[in-house]
């Protein structure tokens, strides 16, 4: 199978649909969504409904930090901006659609692939993998060979062999890395709906479970629409210009 890897949509409409669009013309064929799927963008409902519907065809779905507070509340750690927009996305939002999210599970076991929305040690504490450390230590709480997960919103994969020895490598859009079986690999494709590593482009990846490759891509979306869209919401002007500036 080839599976589309997409996270942290943040209810960006614009740079899902560019980004399934591609996805399909790549031949994905199974898709996983670790999580955020609201929060900072303007489209909330919309796309809730799309990952829906990609559910209902069998698709994986788990749920990240930002759709846990629109069912719980924010969490302590969770800045004023982004309280403002989990109490706005309840307001946009139907019962369908918050049941939806309220039931997605923090992890997905799929044979040697894990799908979590943060670390993996402890999926509720929403912990950030910025360095090899934190990948070694996520990667040591499970026996999962790939563990897929969002949250960063930078694309970044790390790999741990079996002696412990740890390693990264700085993925480039459009060139196919094979993971090898006797690694543990800790994959995280960057966010699709926030980007914040200096490039506006939407991030995805796909991965090949046949050919054990791994593909990032970069998408250009109408990032324009977008930021107009959450401005015109009554959204904090931060989140569009995060949108423009891709920080």
């Amino acid at each position: 199978m080839r599976f589309a890897l997409l996270t942290d949509l943040h209810a960006n409409l614009e740079a899902l649909q560019a980004c399934l669009q591609h996805a399909q013309q790549q031949g994905a064929d199974q898709y996983a969504f670790t999580g955020d799927l609201v929060g900072y963008g303007g489209d909330p409902a919309a796309v809730i409904d799309i990952v829906m519907a990609h559910a209902a065809r069998g698709a994986i779905v788990v749920q990240g930090n930002h759709d846990r507070a629109v069912d719980v509340g924010p969490g302590p750690l969770m800045h004023g901006e982004a309280r403002e927009a989990i109490a706005w996305t309840r307001q946009q939002i139907g019962s369908e659609q918050r049941a939806f999210l309220a039931g997605l599970p923090l992890t997905e076991q799929r044979g040697n692939m894990l799908f979590v929305h943060a670390g993996a040690a402890d999926p509720a504490q929403w912990e950030y993998v910025n360095t090899v450390d934190d990948a070694e230590r996520h990667l040591r709480a499970t026996r999962s060979r790939l563990v897929f997960c969002g949250h960063m919103h930078t694309p970044a994969l790390y790999r741990r062999a079996d002696d412990g020895a740890m390693g990264s490598h700085v993925p480039r859009p459009g060139v196919k890395i094979a993971l090898l079986p006797q690694h543990q690999h800790l994959i995280i494709p960057g966010a699709v709906g926030q980007p914040r590593d200096g490039n506006r482009s939407a991030c995805y990846a796909i991965y090949d479970d046949v050919s054990r490759t791994l593909v990032y891509y970069r998408i250009d979306y109408d990032h324009g629409a977008a930021a107009r869209r959450v401005i015109a919401s009554g959204l904090p002007i931060v989140f569009a210009m995060r949108l423009i500036e891709g920080l």
